[in-house]
């Protein structure tokens, strides 16, 4: 059994290793909001739910206005909780679509690295980046490799980097993690202006 630290909390990250879906709404709400929060929020999502598990048809079946108002009750599951849920449910869709519903397919299935990135691309709302660092995640932390994962997670692969959620394995990693990206936000904005 594969143990994560995404959250830092022991029952959501226990659910994010055991639920494909779970992890990968994860990644997808993880943007303009705090890392462990979005990755907190599948699991508030399913006590919401009363489910024990995040069925991507069960999530695409929901009707759209209720599905964003489990999303906005307090505490929010994302800083835009309406767009997310819509968001949660394209990709609840695509999952069925393109893999049946079953979530894990999406990197069983892969031929090798360059294919996995292809398929985590093809998810809507996942652009280049967001689609780098979730083949990082896999491989690093639950072991999916297929050959070239490395080439195609570019330098989210790196071994002791801190850059992403791929490096997140506590709360000090968690801490780097921020402080990388504050520091390249601040390189950023100087380069910026110049």
């Amino acid at each position: 059994m594969v143990t994560l630290r995404l959250s830092q909390d022991v029952d959501a990250d226990a659910f994010l290793a055991e639920d494909p879906f779970a992890l990968l709404v994860g990644m997808l709400l993880d943007q303009q909001f705090p890392m462990e929060r979005a990755f907190g929020s599948p699991y508030l999502l399913s006590r919401r739910m009363g489910v024990t598990r995040l069925d991507p048809a069960a999530i695409a079946a929901f009707d759209p206005d209720e599905f964003a108002a489990l999303f906005a009750t307090p505490p929010a599951l994302h800083r835009y909780p309406q767009a997310m849920a819509g968001r949660v449910q394209t990709v609840a869709t695509h999952v069925l679509d393109a893999y049946d519903g079953d979530t894990a397919q999406l990197w069983t299935g892969a031929a090798d690295g360059k294919d996995l990135l292809k398929r985590v691309k093809a998810l809507p709302g996942f652009g280049d980046q967001k689609a780098r660092i979730f083949v990082a995640l896999l491989g690093k932390q639950l072991g999916v490799r297929p050959e070239g994962w490395r080439e195609a997670a570019g330098v989210y692969a790196e071994d002791g980097s801190t850059r992403s959620v791929a490096d997140v394995t506590g709360p000090e990693t968690l801490q780097a993690v921020r402080e990388f990206k504050k520091a390249a936000k601040a390189k950023a904005k100087e380069e910026s202006a110049r």
